[in-house]
């Protein structure tokens, strides 16, 4: 008889809360135990000794039970490396407890013959037990460590190895379970403790001036930062602060009064906003007039003029269009939030800052100089206008005071390091957040080269456009499908999709494999290459797992149903690395949400399919008559294990903002 999945999931529920409520009422026992008050007399101490360690060894085998039951129940991939610090954390507390916060260190096993996991700590505990005058062997504080291991439901064994390295080596059918799971469930995320709002700010272009390749990563990595975010199941809010306020607006619309004179009732064709701000430019810089008139333009727009609000709202939206046009090829969703949004927040943050006497006067200029810091950030100009510092500063406060922000990260270039380290050290001074609270961080990215290892430019020493390097892309990829003939196997559509898969995710992939904080060449030969870590190869490779089940004539629901039904066998040394390296998949996810670098994922899906091509190469999936090539056999567990490969390589797609397409 089966029964339904809602009264599965209640039943279950139940032994959980029954078993936590038997495992608290045994530790109160404990405790109560360990108090010489409750002891009514010494002959029946050896009696109560007993009695506690019976209650012991049941608690662990209630903990034990209890851990299997979440691990198996929960939807949420498990973070192996997590849980083995949480066991490993409780053997080294229990081993050493004159050290506080004693070194946690376990991390996967580089050599699979030393086993699958290692924990380091003991060679560090040695040293800090040293600093306290106890000489201590690493490779006994190693045996302790091993002594105090609690009952659990994953470790199969261990051993000591060198100095002191403890070596872990996993239960199969643990990671078969799991394996499971993850086939049934789908790649879910580990659980949250609590729901985070975060607020990303990348991409962030200037109104009439082209996108270049700066803003090409600051998008590029901005996005894949929220796809993480939002995949992990954070309130993710996706912010463009574009430059749409200054003295250059005055400018701009000074130059759109004397071109288009009729431009309040007649929509001005600007077909090239750069060529449009390229002239103003140009007059501001030579013609006197102009000059004065552009002046007195920024002033009539920050009183909101209605004449001068629409000339610049008209010139922002031809740049918005234009933007646009690059957000659709890359597939960016992001909110627009320019300069202008945080105007009237900004003589309350000059304000705040003047009644909290940190404001300084310097040559008719307002300054602030936040501590620890050697320069000041300059909050009013002697003009009385604002600056840069004063709308980041109000951008800060409205988005830890409005949004109640819990993460707020600025996707920049790495030039703009000191210019974020002097406003977050600003707000800390006012106590606007606590850094130990909320996390406030600059992710900053090195810049673009060209081939000749110089700044990435055109030929004539301008500015690479974005749309004509997407463009290109298209171009050069459509070649590289033609080159291996898929244009003879794909229809029209089928190609079509193909090329701006393979052209766009070439593109992100090339950006998001090198580590943002250093510089990196742009090159289109290398990223279209099929060989090595790139998108290219791993977009093929994705497409040729995908395949191995249509070309076997199995449906996803006999691969559903065999999930099910059957265990996935991890017998063969290629089955068990492969097995292995689908469930790091958290543990990866957990690195990058600390440290934000993005090319550990596509070190991780390169490796991926490179231990897949290990596995398909050493292990038979299907196998097919030499003669007729009809299939004889299929290796359902095997098949799974496919099954499982493509269904992470696919999540990790999705985060790094690349399309696969099922042909290709």
């Amino acid at each position: 008889m089966k029964f339904p999945a809602h009264f599965v999931l209640s039943l279950q529920s139940e032994l959980l809360l029954h078993h936590e409520q038997e495992i608290q009422s045994l530790s109160a026992e404990i405790e109560s135990l360990k108090n010489p008050q409750n002891l009514n007399s010494s002959a029946r101490l050896d009696e109560l000794r007993e009695e506690n360690s019976r209650l012991k060894y049941r608690l662990n085998i209630l903990k034990r039970g209890l851990q299997e039951e979440r691990t198996y129940c929960s939807k949420s991939m498990l973070n192996i490396n997590h849980r083995l610090q949480e066991i490993f954390g409780e053997a080294i507390r229990a081993s050493c407890p004159e050290l506080d916060n004693p070194p946690l260190a376990v991390a996967p096993n580089q050599q699979a013959k030393f086993g699958d996991y290692q924990c380091n700590s003991a060679m560090a505990m040695a040293q800090m037990l040293k600093a306290k005058g106890m000489k201590i062997n690493p490779r006994e504080i190693a045996e302790k460590i091993i002594q105090n291991l609690p009952d659990n439901e994953l470790i199969q064994k261990t051993e000591i190895a060198g100095p002191g390295f403890i070596n872990i080596h996993l239960k199969r059918p643990f990671v078969s379970r799991l394996l499971s799971n993850l086939l049934i469930n789908g790649v879910q995320p580990p659980p949250l403790s609590s729901r985070k709002k975060v607020v990303v700010d990348f991409s962030s272009p200037n109104i009439a001036k082209e996108m270049h390749v700066g803003h090409l990563r600051s998008t590029i990595i901005g996005d894949s930062m929220c796809r993480l975010f939002e995949f992990l199941g954070y309130d993710v809010l996706r912010l463009n602060h574009v430059g749409d306020w200054g003295t250059q607006f005055g400018m701009l619309i000074a130059h759109l009064q004397d071109k288009f004179p009729d431009y309040l009732t007649v929509s001005p064709p600007i077909s090239d906003l750069q060529a449009f701000y390229k002239e103003s430019k140009k007059r501001f810089d030579e013609e006197e007039d102009f000059k004065k008139r552009a002046y007195l333009c920024v002033v009539k727009l920050q009183s909101k003029e209605p004449d001068f609000i629409k000339g610049w709202n008209l010139i922002c939206d031809v740049s918005r269009k234009e933007f646009q046009r690059v957000y659709d090829c890359l597939d960016i969703q992001i909110i627009e939030r320019g300069e202008s949004y945080y105007q009237d927040m900004m003589t309350k943050v000059v304000k705040e800052l003047e009644e909290k006497g940190f404001v300084q006067l310097d040559e008719g200029r307002k300054i602030v100089f936040p501590p620890g810091q050697s320069i000041p950030l300059t909050i009013v100009k002697s003009d009385g206008g604002y600056t840069y510092d004063t709308s980041d500063l109000a951008a800060l406060h409205q988005r830890i005071f409005t949004e109640k922000a819990d993460i707020i990260i600025y996707v920049t270039d790495s030039g703009q390091a000191t210019h974020f380290q002097l406003v977050f050290a600003a707000a800390q001074m006012i106590g606007w957040y606590n850094p130990q609270v909320t996390r406030v961080e600059h992710a900053g990215f090195g810049v673009v080269l060209g081939e000749d290892k110089k700044k990435f430019k055109t030929r004539s020493g301008d500015t690479v456009r974005l749309m004509d390097l997407l463009d290109e892309g298209l171009k050069r990829s459509m070649d590289k499908l033609k080159e291996k003939e898929r244009d003879k196997v794909l229809t029209p559509e089928e190609l079509t999709t193909a090329q701006r898969s393979v052209a766009f995710g070439c593109i992100k992939y090339a950006d998001l494999s090198h580590n943002r904080i250093n510089d990196y060449v742009f090159s289109f030969d290398k990223m279209l290459d099929d060989r090595g870590n790139t998108a290219a190869y791993l977009l093929y490779a994705f497409t040729r797992i995908r395949s191995i089940a249509r070309l076997a004539n199995i449906d996803e629901a006999t691969l559903r149903k065999a999930a099910e039904t059957s265990e996935v066998l991890l017998d063969h040394e290629k089955e068990w690395k492969l097995g292995k390296c689908i469930l790091r998949f958290p543990e990866i996810l957990q690195k990058i949400l600390d440290d934000l670098l993005l090319h550990t994922l596509c070190d991780y899906l390169y490796e991926l399919a490179t231990t897949f091509t290990e596995f398909y190469d050493s292990c038979y999936c299907v196998e097919k008559d030499r003669q007729t090539g009809e299939v004889v056999k299929v290796n359902m567990w095997r098949m799974l294990l496919c099954e499982a490969t493509a269904a992470i390589m696919a999540k990790c797609f999705d985060i790094l903002g690349i399309n696969p397409v099922s042909k290709m």
